[in-house]
């Protein structure tokens, strides 16, 4: 590679729709190295990414399909790498992998893989989590490189698989963004949030994943107990609807506002008291580190990726998955106990700066990029 020419890395991911790993792309080309990087963007779908990039003056583009191995935009995916005259594509995500291997590979490009969370979660019936399974083991073993972004994601990998090498490169938070001392609008006044309230903030998609309606049900129980409660639920999903619904089936629609997401983060959880995220999986939860950055009290499930983020009782507290009177408690605890909120406040804020920036991540992937393409 002659020292004049940039590496032309391709960033691939499934959807245009802000979620962790979109947070991740978005982050990692806003503070590539532009003197030694011309980083791209190939999104299967449109969405507010496709805009944030727009502003950030990263060329996106997008091949619509929201399948997976979906052969017909294979050759579309050939054709466009062709034209950008990549260096490395980087796919980010199963199912954007599986829509861009075959391309890129037949190109003789270098393919990175950064596997944010494995696409075999348990509470798949057998089959479908048998036949992920075996489309993981191939990607993972046709790619150069697998990122994985915590270190229960590699052991999953390894005990899986039995064969599996990755490097492991944890997630990081845009500091200057996630400011806990910025200047932000007051985001009670606009959604009519009473002054005096405390706010429990769950901002993530509204899916299975991340227990929407568990999340309600605990919340439920914290409100027959205290008042001055408002639950701020920030996300879009497939199951949005079912949400609304059960709220208002359990009495309690008064005390949740829904909305769709935001561009403006760190205004919203600068609103937050308390922020929750009761996953059944994880693979290194984003929205708990920038929660975290702003110095907000976490209460999150403890599975995988996220035990590595969140030290219990110390950046935060973790309660068992789908145990809906654990949350209520750890909530309830929070609320009562200033002086543990506060603690955890102040331990989550200085864990983030020390240990999950955001630039950290990116120069690492950067000295991965230019080993990719060193003469061997």
């Amino acid at each position: 590679m002659e020292a004049t020419k940039k590496i032309r890395v391709l960033q691939t991911i499934r959807q245009g729709k802000i979620g962790g790993g979109e947070s991740h792309v978005l982050d990692l080309v806003r503070y590539l190295d532009k003197g030694l990087f011309e980083p791209v963007v190939l999104s299967f779908t449109d969405g507010p990414m496709i805009t944030s990039l727009a502003q950030l003056g990263i060329p996106a583009h997008v091949i619509h399909t929201e399948k997976a191995f979906d052969i017909k935009v294979w050759m579309k995916v050939k054709q466009f790498l062709k034209e950008q005259r990549m260096d490395i594509v980087h796919v980010h995500g199963t199912r954007a992998n599986t829509n861009v291997l075959w391309a890129a590979r037949s190109l003789g490009l270098p393919v990175i893989y950064t596997i944010h969370g494995w696409s075999f979660h348990d509470s798949l019936p057998a089959w479908n989590r048998k036949a992920r399974i075996l489309a993981e083991k191939f990607i993972t073993q046709h790619t150069r490189l697998n990122i994985t972004v915590s270190d229960s994601n590699h052991e999953t990998g390894v005990r899986v698989f039995g064969h599996f090498k990755s490097l492991v490169v944890k997630n990081g938070v845009n500091l200057e963004k996630f400011n806990r001392f910025g200047d932000y609008p007051d985001i009670k006044a606009l959604y009519g949030i009473p002054a005096h309230h405390l706010v429990i903030g769950y901002i993530v998609r509204i899916t299975e994943q991340k227990d929407p309606l568990g999340m309600l049900r605990a919340y439920a129980r914290v409100c027959g107990n205290i008042q001055d409660l408002t639950l701020l639920m920030i996300g879009e999903g497939d199951l949005k609807a079912d949400a609304v619904q059960l709220a208002e089936d359990l009495g309690i629609s008064d005390r949740v506002v829904f909305d769709n997401f935001r561009q403006d983060v760190p205004a919203v959880l600068n609103a937050v008291d308390i922020y929750c995220l009761p996953s059944l999986w994880e693979g290194f939860p984003i929205g708990v580190l920038e929660a975290m950055a702003m110095a907000k009290a976490v209460v999150a499930s403890d599975v995988d990726g996220t035990r590595e983020a969140v030290e219990h009782e110390v950046t935060g507290l973790l309660v068992p998955p789908k145990d809906e009177a654990a949350l209520a408690a750890a909530i309830e605890r929070l609320i009562q106990d200033r002086t543990l909120r506060a603690r955890l406040q102040e331990n989550a804020g200085r864990s983030v700066k020390a240990n999950f920036d955001v630039r950290d991540m990116t120069h690492k992937i950067e000295t991965v990029y230019q080993q990719m393409v060193a003469p061997l």
